[in-house]
């Protein structure tokens, strides 16, 4: 049977795009390839990885990251403009995936970024395919913008949450999406109980991550109120900076889906996952298996309607 160009729009959501791979496996195992994959943020990262061929690699990395392995890939770099200079997660990535060219790849991907200087949407289809990834998920504040072609790039999420335009624009009839912060109502981010002493040392600090590095190294519970200190029972600035991205990307997000909808929507339950505990891939992988799972009858009927 014909079938038409099949466009995979992965969007942004941090820790939770994960859930991407779940979404991935079940619509392979459904016979249902797509032609064209596009990536915002961490979709990027998932969607170059299976369109290198490198998802399983990318998967069995991402089951066995904790609090403290992942605390090694960040090499703190404050004059580089962000906090996170990015160099370890470059080694890694380039490591898994070698030096591949976007335009080398099997099917059609496209990675999403923001110009810094305009705002201006950038896609990024050719070039090193590390690169391109890395454009698209350096979010402001925490990692520093990257140049490419004479342009200072930074994260799609910024302008284009889940690139379904891009998929329709690269010929795709059929656009499946995956926006992984339509779950709105879950985990309050704000949440930040650790440390909650104001009067707490630095070797009291230490000894609380001794005690319990998952919970103390956790980015979404970490101290930045011992560096700059805070109200008690207020954000701390790391949970009013991430929070206020997830509140931009859900608007905007909701703007453009309004404007060119996919012709099915995947929507993985993710809002009890903070934004940045990746070590909870497992049950982010297993839920985007799910919600996909439920997704392929739609797709079907889709597949048979435009064939």
């Amino acid at each position: 049977m014909n079938r038409p160009t099949i466009g995979l729009a992965l969007g942004a959501g941090v820790a939770r795009g994960w859930a991407h791979i779940g979404v991935i496996h079940r619509l392979l195992e459904a016979g249902i390839e797509p032609d064209v994959v596009a990536g915002t943020s961490i979709g990027a990262v998932v969607g170059g990885a299976h369109s290198a061929g490198k998802l399983d690699v990318l998967e069995d990395w991402a089951r066995h990251l904790s609090g403290v392995r992942m605390l090694r890939f960040l090499d703190l770099a404050l004059n580089s403009g962000g906090l996170i200079g990015g160099k370890r997660l470059k080694k890694i990535l380039t490591e898994h995936m070698g030096k591949l060219d976007i335009e080398d790849l099997p099917n059609r991907f496209v990675s999403v970024t923001t110009e810094l200087s305009t705002g201006h949407e950038i896609w990024v289809r050719e070039g090193n395919l590390v690169d391109g990834i890395i454009a698209s998920y350096a979010l402001p504040g925490i990692f520093p913008p990257v140049q490419l072609n004479g342009r200072w790039l930074v994260d799609g999420a910024m302008v284009n949450p889940v690139p379904i335009s891009v998929c329709r624009a690269y010929g795709a009839r059929l656009v499946i999406s995956v926006n992984l912060n339509g779950d709105v109502f879950g985990r309050n981010n704000l949440s930040d109980e650790f440390l909650s002493e104001s009067d707490m040392t630095a070797p009291d600090v230490m000894q609380r991550i001794r005690e319990n590095p998952k919970e103390a190294l956790n980015p979404s519970a970490m101290v930045m109120r011992r560096l700059l200190g805070r109200d008690a029972g207020a954000p701390s600035i790391f949970s009013v900076m991430m929070s206020s991205i997830d509140i931009v990307q859900d608007r905007l997000n909701r703007s453009r889906m309004a404007a060119d909808p996919s012709d099915v929507n995947i929507e993985p339950k993710l809002g009890l996952i903070g934004m940045m505990e990746f070590d909870r891939a497992e049950e982010c992988i297993a839920e985007g298996y799910r919600a996909a799972d439920e997704a392929i009858p739609s797709i079907m009927d889709a597949l048979a309607i435009l064939a």
